[in-house]
């Protein structure tokens, strides 16, 4: 799939990331705790969609200010043939509304367990009149379906995580769990997979899991996160190289980082 971003060199990386990055996150932070004009509780986000006003949320103050950066969106604006976007983890929708915003862009599925996060997620796709096009979905994906308790944070929604050891600060949530199977029945049609996997630590399952789809052959590109405390990077990767995939670009810099994978 073409417009692909540029990778940068570790110097630029260290730079962009290490350095702008943390003070960037830093300004937000404090910015966050200033009065509100937004007393609609609506704002448009830096990436020029519409969201529901969350300050007390760091997820949220940093999707506004725009802190993740934009080489998924300009990835995303860049597709010129038909595509399906497989947002994994959508949290409170951006990604998916980005995807959206393309013409291109058949459709956006969006993943999404945690309730009160969901919540937002569908207000999201509302407010900036995408209900014919992103269909929301309450849960997570794994391989098989289920139930399971997902460690929550709500000073920090996009923390939310299946894995074994939770945040000291994180309450409990009981969550569905969508399994690869059932994942396949919302993924109709023929046009490619751009996939998105943000899942705190359970990036590897969800890889796993994609694997095994009756899709498999229609994942185009995917892009999802790598945190070095609780992800096997290599294991990604090799599982996505025996998927047919051969080009991989990382971005950030340190234990925690992006990567877009595609054939």
């Amino acid at each position: 799939m073409g417009g692909a971003p540029q990778q940068p060199s570790a110097v630029a990386a260290f730079l962009n990331y290490a350095v702008r990055k943390t003070l960037h996150k830093t300004w937000v932070r404090a910015r966050s705790m200033l009065p509100r004009a937004d007393t609609d509780g609506v704002v448009t986000s830096r990436y020029g969609v519409k969201m529901r006003a969350n300050w007390d949320d760091r997820t949220f103050q940093y999707c506004q200010a725009a802190t993740y950066g934009r080489n998924l969106s300009d990835f995303l604006a860049a597709q010129e043939g038909r595509f399906v976007f497989v947002d994994i983890g959508a949290n409170q929708g951006l990604y998916s509304l980005l995807a959206a915003q393309n013409p291109a862009c058949v459709a956006a599925i969006a993943f999404e367990p945690v309730a009160a996060t969901f919540a937002l997620l569908c207000d999201n796709i509302a407010l900036n009149r995408r209900n014919g096009r992103i269909r929301p979905v309450h849960a997570a994906v794994s391989l098989h379906s289920g139930m399971a308790s997902i460690a929550t944070d709500r000073a920090h929604s996009g923390t939310a995580s299946l894995r074994g050891t939770a945040p000291r600060s994180a309450a409990g949530e009981e969550i569905s769990i969508l399994g690869i199977a059932g994942v396949d029945a919302l993924l109709e049609g023929e046009e490619p997979l751009i996939v998105k996997i943000d899942v705190e630590g359970h990036e590897e399952i969800v890889v796993e899991a994609l694997s095994a789809s009756r899709h498999r052959d229609r994942l185009a590109a995917i892009f999802y996160e790598v945190d070095s405390r609780w992800t096997d990077a290599g294991a990604i990767e090799a599982r996505l190289r025996a998927a047919g995939f051969a080009r991989f670009d990382r971005f950030g810099f340190g234990r925690h980082y992006d990567v877009l994978a595609r054939r």
